[in-house]
């Protein structure tokens, strides 16, 4: 007796599926995403930075007073504090970019992260696990192919 197989509509569908992720993995490399994930995060914290100044470094009047009134860290006067924060927030994300000391400048701006969620803004958690899982992403390992830490051999 003769047996025939049938090949169910799932069995097609599974196969396709997994054959389009493998294509995808051959192709979105590691690098492709660290690069993404350096580029991502040192936007968010680099547009934060520049709605602390006017022209290219000069703090606003009202960057002091947030940092007096909303933010109020605890053991660092808020002057100090905000020309930290400015200086943090322009400085690691060109780091990331470039792909220079990129563990360095992700540790400093995962510290900055826990710093906010502790200090400021407890509630915004959600956000800030985002911003920590990129950051941690880059930490592990590392800033990837297409880095200055790379061409430079750093890592």
């Amino acid at each position: 007796m003769k047996t025939t197989e049938f090949s169910s509509p799932e069995h097609g569908l599974r196969s396709l599926w997994n054959n389009a992720w493998r294509t995808l993995e051959r192709y979105v490399s590691d690098n492709l995403l660290l690069l993404i994930a350096r580029v991502g995060i040192a936007a968010v914290f680099f547009l934060s930075g520049r709605t602390k100044v006017t022209g290219f470094m000069t703090l606003k009047p009202s960057t002091y007073e947030l940092f007096r009134t909303e933010y109020a860290l605890p053991l660092i006067p808020y002057d100090i504090a905000a020309h930290l924060a400015t200086l943090a927030e322009h400085g690691f994300p060109v780091l990331l970019v470039l792909g220079l000391f990129s563990r360095f400048a992700a540790a400093g701006l995962l510290f900055m992260t826990l710093v906010i969620e502790i200090f400021v803004y407890p509630d915004a958690w959600p956000t800030h696990l985002i911003w920590g899982g990129l950051l941690l992403l880059i930490l592990s390992r590392g800033a990837g192919r297409w880095s200055l830490d790379r061409l430079f051999r750093l890592v």
